[in-house]
């Protein structure tokens, strides 16, 4: 059984998804529906930078999305892929919706754009952290967290089960500072902050989730045609109907990503394709199970070489 896989912030670069787009009318279609929905030339700044522009939250998560599904468009007309699942990261979340039929790219670009200036707005600049907690299990983890807010009354907690041996926290950038240090004191390896604008997946987003829920409702959602499994439960859901309170849910609530691989898995999944800039995605399922098939779509070439292989039926 097949998934796809979509990334989230963090896989962006300059220049990502032109090769696709000189190569491919599918792809060039994307680029080109991106910048009418958001009214401004996306597709220049993905391929030209700069590149501090592309990094900021509200420009980076509707420029992985239009490249993740530009690259997916390019694949589709090259060779038939009928996954049994989709998922995604965090944002790749609202692309694996996309590719599974139930929400339109012209409704996402602009949502995900919204989406990502109200994180940005939640938490003033410096206030907020995360760091990545790697060669700890997710129950060290999420005791240091415990112990720190108990102690601090401040906020930090488990944003992204990233694979058994990597957590990723946010929250108050001294609790978040704090609790890696007991993490380490408990045994894990090493605690690494991450150079991001602020505290995603945690209880601080609340203001964001609260503004997006506004925007999730003026959206249309229909059932997906594939099953699409959520980062909140790590369970397929098929209903549109709950797709809205998921998303807004997923803005406050951690990745269950080690938790959604694995579920795949047991449903039978055996081969993914992470589809979109970037190898992270595959890196992690390496850690993961090491049993799965792993395939990328990152570019024009690797999108050449899988769709030779899917016509192959290899």
């Amino acid at each position: 059984m097949l998934a796809l896989l979509f990334p989230g912030q963090g896989s962006q670069e300059v220049g990502m998804g032109r090769d696709a787009f000189e190569a491919s009318p599918e792809a060039r279609a994307v680029f080109e529906a991106a910048d009418d929905a958001l009214g401004f030339a996306l597709t220049k700044l993905c391929f030209e930078g700069p590149e501090d522009e592309l990094r900021l939250t509200q420009n980076q998560q509707p420029a992985i999305l239009t490249t993740s599904i530009a690259l997916l468009r390019a694949l589709e007309a090259r060779a038939p892929i009928q996954p049994d699942f989709v998922a995604g990261h965090s944002l790749g979340e609202y692309t694996a919706l996309v590719a599974a039929g139930a929400l339109a790219f012209e409704d996402a670009v602009p949502l995900v754009h919204a989406r990502g200036r109200f994180m940005q707005e939640a938490v003033p600049e410096g206030q907020g952290a995360m760091a990545a907690i790697l060669g700890g299990n997710a129950e060290l983890v999420a005791a240091a967290c415990a112990e720190v807010a108990r102690e601090t009354g401040q906020i930090v907690a488990p944003a992204n089960w990233n694979s058994p041996q990597q957590t990723v926290i946010a929250g108050h950038a001294g609790a978040v500072e704090a609790a890696g240090e007991a993490a380490k004191a408990a045994g894990a390896k090493r605690a690494v902050p991450l150079p991001v604008s602020a505290p995603f997946h945690c209880s601080l987003m609340e203001p964001a989730a609260a503004k997006l829920e506004a925007e999730l409702q003026r959206v249309r959602f229909r059932d997906p045609v594939v099953p699409v499994v959520t980062n909140v439960e790590a369970e397929p859901n098929r209903e549109g109907a709950r797709i809205p309170a998921l998303l807004r849910q997923q803005v406050t609530a951690a990745v269950r990503f080690t938790e959604s691989i694995q579920r795949m898995v047991a449903l039978g999944v055996d081969r993914i394709v992470e589809v979109g800039p970037g190898h992270v995605l595959s890196g992690l399922i390496a850690r993961i199970d090491r049993k799965i098939q792993r395939s990328n779509a990152s570019g024009k070439d690797e999108v050449i070489e899988l769709a030779a292989a899917l016509v192959e039926g290899e």
